[in-house]
């Protein structure tokens, strides 16, 4: 295991790094500062790029939505608006299984609760959402870059196909 001072350097370094990299994909987006933010969701779900990870930590396989993809919820996180902890992964199918393209949190719309904010974003208006009802929502398009904007609710390229994912 590496010392402490040469993680951090290798956490600092690695987040810079994909900083560089990830923010020219979102062109939409115009604070290039939001993807160090993000370094550290990035970090906790890159793992559950292998979906089996997700279910063994929580995540429940739920229904498919055109434009958002596979949702997998993970009971626990609902209501959090940790960066680590997102209530939500979304999966597209891929040739080879399911493939990472987002994460989402989500916070219960009940009465009186006003939408929270992240990332210096506004949690998108009430929506259903599945097994846990109406609730204010974020995604952030990790792992799939959304010509729309990395906030954007839906990506114009994830469909939901006839068949159930494997």
């Amino acid at each position: 295991m590496a010392p402490r001072p040469l993680k951090a350097v290798l956490t600092v370094a690695a987040a810079a790094a994909f900083s560089l990299t990830a923010a020219p994909a979102q062109a939409a987006d115009p604070d290039p500062l939001i993807w160090t933010e993000l370094a550290r969701t990035y970090v906790a779900t890159g793992m559950y790029a292998y979906e089996p990870y997700a279910v063994a930590d929580g995540y429940a396989p739920t229904s498919c939505v055109p434009g958002m993809g596979y949702h997998y919820v993970n009971e626990e996180n609902v209501g959090e608006t940790d960066p680590d902890r997102p209530a939500a992964l979304l999966y597209e199918n891929d040739p080879d299984g399911l493939r990472l393209v987002a994460v989402e949190w989500v916070v219960k719309a009940e009465s009186g609760v006003t939408p929270p904010t992240m990332f210096g974003q506004t949690f998108q208006v009430p929506e259903d959402v599945s097994d846990v009802g109406s609730g204010y929502t974020l995604r952030a398009w990790l792992y799939k870059p959304n010509p729309s904007g990395l906030f954007n609710p839906t990506h114009p390229d994830v469909t939901c196909p006839a068949t159930p994912a494997p």
